[in-house]
């Protein structure tokens, strides 16, 4: 019983662990004494010298492991040997959390995103939702981008300043909250934004920047919202449409 609780909770922990890589990015985060570090890894290639010398005196100074790889080795666990350069870092991210845990909570506005890919505008949303009024974000690992040092640039520094539930797919999250009130993002719904009734538990979900919100995750959904246009304009960026639902006065939720 004991050794089974001791595997769940290695398992939560390395659940938490996100990896970023680059030198540039390795040293700004190292240099975040906020952010909590599992290891570094490095290719036993490298030249100790620029931004590499940074890092080890960083690493040295915080105490951190520093665990040595060959290039192939290190492009497994960066998962992108064209951009590493040879160093990848793994944080230890308390806001990224399982999406089981929505459940326990008592109220919340969330935003779910179903198929966001582009980096830049992940990290948008990340930034929009943090300065506004949303408690998290639903992000699943399956056909959507993931957490990298592009997010993080486009986030602004705020990645690490509100929970992030992680999940495999967006439908097997919506389906187990039977008590939240959901709503597709859609050019073609009926009902504003700002006509919504409010409730303890909402969830907006914006879907994939051409293709929009999935059949699967639509049919989860108890209606759809669009966002009021004038001169003709058909639709806005994923990242803008997460701003102004961050940004809808509590009142009016």
């Amino acid at each position: 019983m004991q050794d089974s609780q001791e595997y769940l909770d290695k398992k939560a922990y390395f659940e938490k662990i996100i990896t970023l890589y680059g030198r540039n990015v390795v040293v700004e985060v190292l240099q975040d004494t906020n952010i909590q570090i599992h290891k570094i890894h490095m290719a036993n290639s490298n030249k100790p010298d620029g931004a590499i010398k940074d890092i080890l005196a960083l690493a040295k100074k915080r105490g951190i492991e520093i665990t040595y790889h060959d290039k192939v080795a290190l492009s497994r666990i960066s998962k992108n040997a064209q951009q590493d350069q040879g160093v990848a870092i793994d944080i230890f991210a308390q806001s990224y959390k399982s999406a089981s845990e929505i459940k326990n909570l008592k109220s919340y506005k969330l935003i779910a995103l179903d198929g966001i890919q582009n980096p830049q505008n992940l990290g948008m949303i990340i930034r929009s939702c943090a300065a506004g009024n949303v408690d998290g974000i639903i992000l699943p690992k399956k056909n959507s981008a993931k957490i990298s040092p592009l997010v993080i640039k486009a986030s602004a520094g705020t990645l690490f300043k509100l929970p992030i539930y992680y999940c495999n797919t967006i439908d097997e999250v919506l389906g187990t909250l039977e008590d939240a009130k959901i709503y597709s993002l859609s050019s073609h719904a009926k009902k504003s934004i700002y006509e919504i009734v409010p409730h303890a538990k909402t969830i907006f979900v914006l879907g994939n920047e051409s293709e929009g919100v999935s059949s699967e995750v639509e049919k989860l959904c108890n209606d759809a919202l669009q966002i009021p246009m004038n001169r003709g304009v058909e639709s806005l960026n994923v990242a803008v449409t997460a701003s102004l639902i961050a940004f809808i006065p509590e009142s009016r939720q």
